[in-house]
This record gives C-alpha cells, structure tokens and sequence, in this order.
C-alpha cells in the first residue's frame, strides 16, 4: 500500500502570496521511497495521496506588527491613521518596538505632511505622547510633557498616539481553502493558523487507508514590502524634484537602467545571516518579494547578478517575459553544492523588448583571460601560482543593443527606416575577496580593455554596471571612474603575480562616470535634495553604502556611462542606514537582498545616423596570448 511516511514545512511562518510546498515523504506498494507526488491523475497500484489545507479562523481581531510580522499586534499609532497612511504600517507588537522604530516612523509621518496628494490630509505630525520611556526601555504612561528617549531624541507633546488592540473571543471555525499539495495563503489567512492535512487513499472507494498526518503553521503573515523610492530629477530646469515610478512614462529621448545584486538562493544560507528570519530567507518569499520590487522600477534595461541558473530558466525568464522583457543570461564557471544539489550564478541583462533589440551578444569569462595570462609566466611554478591565484569563475555579460523605432522612440526617427540607436551594456560580478585586492584590478582591467575593442570598431555609448566588490577611492574604482591608477596607490602594493606592473598600464580611454555622482554635482537646495546628500560621500561623490549586513556597510555596486554620449536625467532615491537597521534582522526582511538596487535614467545627448555598425563588424573578445584580439 501507499503511505505517508512524514511530512513537514520549510518554514512554520507561511507568507501571504507565497507558495507553501510541502516535504511529503511516500512509501510506494513496492517499498521504495519517494518524495514525487501521487495525485488522483496518476495512482499507484490504485492508491494516491490527498491533500488538503484548512484555515483555523477564530473570532480575534487580527493584526501583525509592521516590524515584526511574525508577531502579535498590540498597540496601533494613531498617527498613521490620522494621516491615512497604509494601516498595516501602523501596527507594533510592543511599546519597545515602536520606540526602537521611531525614528524610521517618523519619517512615514514627515512624508505624508510633506506630500499630501499621496495619502490624504494630513494633521500636524505625532508623536508619544502620554508615554514616557522608563529605564527599562519600556514606555509608561507619564506626563504630558515632552519625552526623551535614551538616545537623546525629543518626541514632542501630543495626544496620546498609541492605542491598545483588544482581542476579545475564543471560538475556532475550519474552512477548508484548498487542496492539492502545494498552497499559496491569501490575503484571508493573514493572522490565521494552517492545517495541511496528507493521508493515503483508495482511488476507488476514496477512503483513508491510514491516518492522516497532519502539520500546523504559525499564523499567516503579509508579506512586507518596502516603502516605494522615488525618482530624483538631476537635470531639470525646474531644479531637483522628486518623481513616484508608478505610472510614469519615459521621457522621449530618455531610457532607464537597473542594477541589482539580487542574492542567489545558494548563498541565501542561515549560517550566512543568522540574523535575518529564517522565512524571509526562503526563495518562495524572496522571489516574489524580488519580482515585485523590479517590475515596479519599470527599467528599460536590467542588469541583475547574482542570478542562479535554474532560478533564471525557471521564474526569472519566463516571469520578466510576462513583462514585455528579453533576456541573456551568462552563468559563472564552476558549480558550488548546496549540500543537497549542485548550483550556479551568473550574471542577467533584461531588455524591453518594445524598446531595444539584441545586436550582439559578448560572454566573458576571467578564467580563460587567466589561462591565458599564465601561458606567458616562466617557469611553470609562476603559472601553477597565477592559476591558484587568478581562477575564480567570475564572469561579465556585454551586449550591444539597437533601439527599436516606436511612437516613443529613442532616437526620434520613428518612420525614417533608418536603424537605431546603438547601446552597448555591460553587466558584471567582480570576485568578492577582500585580500585579493590584485585579482579585482585585473578583472576590471580586463573588462574595460574589451570594451575598448568595441568602442575603437563603433562610436557607441556605453553602461558599465554591476557588483564590483570595490568601495569608492579603490583601485577598480579609480580605474573606472578616472581612467587610470595612480602609481602610489596603496592597492597595488598587492601583486604577488607581478600582473599589475608597471601601473602606467593600468588605464584605459574610455570616458566613464559613475551616475550617482551626479547627485553631488546637484545645485539647489530643500529637504529631498538635503536627505540625498546625507546618503552620499562627498570625498568620493558615491552613495555611503549599495550593501548592507550585519558586519558590513558600503558601496560595491555602480553604474558607470559614457560622458560624452549620455547624460543622466535622474536617479532612484537612496536608502538611509536607519531603514535598513530599523530591526536586528539586516537586511530588513521588507528587501530581499543584501544589496539594494541602483537605477538611472539617461538621455542620449547624440545620435549617429552615419556610424551603424552591422552585427558582424563588432570585433571578437577572444584572447591571445594574453592580449585581447579580433
């Protein structure tokens, strides 16, 4: 006979919209065991499991804690409401958690009075009153005067802001709200418990043949979502200027660029972040978190890394299709075990397929361009040496795009026949370790020398994006965004290979410029343009940080253009360390990376009719003895 052998969650934290699928171990009438489903469709010497989903539903108000939702709601500020902000944002499990969140929420509450329009009227900002915060961090009822955190913060006088959630009531009602193995909650099963109940079956008389075994949940929880960000104008003639994404239009002229470090499922482990819950770790929430985050960006263009190869195949591809996107994808080197399967990342770069199609298409990988450069070492022992040190599977993505003739066209030659614009994109993930500071030079060096190849057989404006690994004022940096490395860098004190001598090669021609720079060449003044600049160095003219961990903060991830043929337009706003450390769990469980996503907008400030290269002119990246050749 057929039987269920045991059965259990990924997660007991089931997430509104995403996918439950269940562990169900079986064991066939022949003895052997499987974890396939056997469904009515396809029984098994006339058995076949059954499964179903019963939502317990009690008679409690339902509520969850914004910061922490896989907790209880107790009180509610009044703020939010007053200001009809989203409801969901209002609820905290204890007085401890909205005073930790305060200053985050304060935010929430300086934005809507701010703008208005996009939440309803709003009446003059809240804050704690009636409480007080006692010394052991908790918040008392106290005196109506103002009211001073541990930290030093005033919240100023007030009607009391906070309120308790009464839960009244006992009685439990079962709905049955699905069946089949898998099961994706509701919205209706938010704050409720599940029931997945597995039992083996006659197919004929469709009687239970055994004990059902049966697993419960946690409570449902909504699936967070980040605060929206905003596009900041950085070239308008009205000043700086903030935009909403949802519903804009591009500009004609215009087209828009996402980088994004997305955070391959492979690496997404509880030893990595053993800070960060383990639900908001689950592909099934990240991906659909993920998902909704880059489609709202409605870039143009996606530049997205990190992106392992069947997660690629099987969501990414297909899902940005639905979206009007085309895709390529280049996977690194080597596979890493998981320690149950085999898996691999690469590098992606989306494309609307309304907007750009593919012309070329350049895949490159370090390796190769590694082997290469130890083929010329002597003696062997040199090139044993580059190999160990030089292999590290890294790769970048290139592909000249054409924009295609629309009513929206970029080049503004809609019914001329002619072809259009040429773009060339390069996406790219340079190898992490810090110690190896060589090996990052030389892969940059790398990269930008094959483009130059491109650049010497076309005048074609250029992207360089990616995760570089590389904080501003270092070696790659500089490389990138000055075209040169100055000889008394102390990066190039590390070069056990001798590959990076002398420094005077370590240069290229190609005129790049970082596009979040542009926010600190911004002129004007007010709090938007004030707040962005709170995000940046001013030593370096990049934002303060692009990756976020418990142990580390700073910039790795950029998106670099050619001055002279493209001019940024606007940028999406930056994140304040706050938003991201507004619980222990880094990064917050509302994001669904360790990075946060970079977008700009560019205009074409020319067009080349006369200069169309064919897709057979552009040169080859091979290499050759170490030196790149067509």
């Amino acid at each position: 006979m057929l039987s269920v052998l045991r059965v259990h969650l990924p997660s007991d934290i089931p997430i509104a919209g995403c996918e439950l699928l269940p562990y169900v171990l079986l064991r066939r009438p022949d003895t052997s065991i499987t974890t396939d489903d056997v469904p009515a469709s396809s029984p098994v010497d006339g058995y076949h499991l059954r499964c179903r989903w019963y939502r317990i539903q009690s008679d409690k108000r339902v509520a969850v804690c914004s910061v922490h939702p896989s907790e209880a709601a107790t009180l509610q500020c009044l703020g939010c409401v007053k200001g009809k902000l989203a409801v969901a944002k209002s609820y905290h499990c204890s007085t401890k958690c909205f005073a930790d969140a305060w200053r985050h929420h304060r935010v929430m509450h300086t934005r809507a009075a701010c703008y208005p329009q996009e939440n309803g009227a709003v009446e003059d900002e809240p804050h704690l009153g009636h409480f007080n915060l006692g010394s052991a961090g908790k918040l008392e009822g106290g005196s109506t005067g103002s009211n001073v955190l541990s930290n030093g913060s005033v919240l100023s006088n007030s009607a009391q802001t906070l309120v308790s959630l009464d839960q009244v009531g006992n009685g439990d009602t079962w709905y049955e709200v699905g069946q089949g193995k898998t099961y994706t909650p509701t919205a209706d099963d938010v704050g409720h418990v599940l029931k997945l109940e597995c039992m083996a079956v006659d197919s004929v008389t469709g009687i239970g043949i055994s004990a059902a075994s049966t697993v419960l949940t946690s409570q449902v929880i909504p699936a967070p979502s980040p605060t929206p960000r905003r596009l900041i104008l950085v070239n308008s003639i009205d000043g700086p200027a903030a935009l909403e994404m949802e519903g804009r239009t591009a500009a004609p002229g215009t087209f828009t660029v996402l980088s994004y470090n997305v955070l391959a499922d492979l690496y997404a482990t509880s030893d990595m972040y053993s800070y960060c819950p383990p639900w908001a770790l689950s592909w099934a929430y990240r991906r659909q978190n993920l998902l909704r985050e880059i489609v709202n960006y409605r870039a143009d263009i996606l530049c997205l890394q990190e992106v392992q190869s069947d997660h690629f195949e099987e969501f990414f591809s297909p899902e940005l299709e639905k979206h009007g996107y085309a895709a390529v994808y280049k996977k690194k080197t080597a596979e890493l075990y998981t320690g149950t399967v085999y898996a691999i990342d690469g590098c992606a770069t989306f494309y609307r397929r309304d907007r750009f199609s593919l012309v070329k298409k350049y895949e490159v990988e370090f390796n190769k361009a590694a082997q290469s450069l130890s083929e010329a070492l002597v003696p062997s022992a040199t090139k044993k040496a580059a190999l160990s040190r030089l292999l590290k599977d890294n790769v970048a993505l290139i592909v000249v795009l054409e924009a295609r003739e629309s009513g929206n066209t970029i080049d503004g030659q809609s019914a001329s026949g002619k072809r259009g614009q040429l773009l060339c994109v390069a996406n790219t993930h340079i190898h992490a370790n810090t110690e190896l500071k060589d090996v990052k030079l030389w892969q940059v060096h790398t990269l930008l020398k094959g483009l130059e190849k491109i650049a010497a057989s076309a005048d074609i404006p250029m992207l360089v994006a990616g995760d570089f690994n590389s904080v501003p004022m270092s070696a790659p940096h500089s490389l990138l965004a000055t075209g040169r490395v100055d000889a008394a860098h102390p990066d190039l004190a590390t070069d056990p290979l001798g590959i990076l001598r002398p420094p005077s090669k370590l240069c290229h021609s190609l005129p790049l410029t970082s596009a979040y720079s542009a926010l600190g060449r911004m002129n004007g003044v007010g709090p938007m343009l004030d707040r962005q600049r709170l995000h940046m160095d001013p030593s370096s003219d990049e934002p303060f940080f692009t990756n976020c961990t418990r142990d580390f903060l700073g910039t790795l991830d950029y998106i670099f253009y050619t001055d002279n043929s493209l001019e940024v337009e606007s940028l999406l706003e930056l994140l304040d360390e706050e938003r991201l450390r507004k619980d222990t769990a880094l990064p917050s469980p509302e994001w669904s990376s360790d990075h946060i996503a970079l977008l700009a907008e560019f205009r074409w400030l020319r067009v080349n009719p006369e200069n169309r290269s064919g897709r057979d002119s552009f040169p080859s990246l091979q290499r050759e003895g170490g030196r790149l050749r067509t």
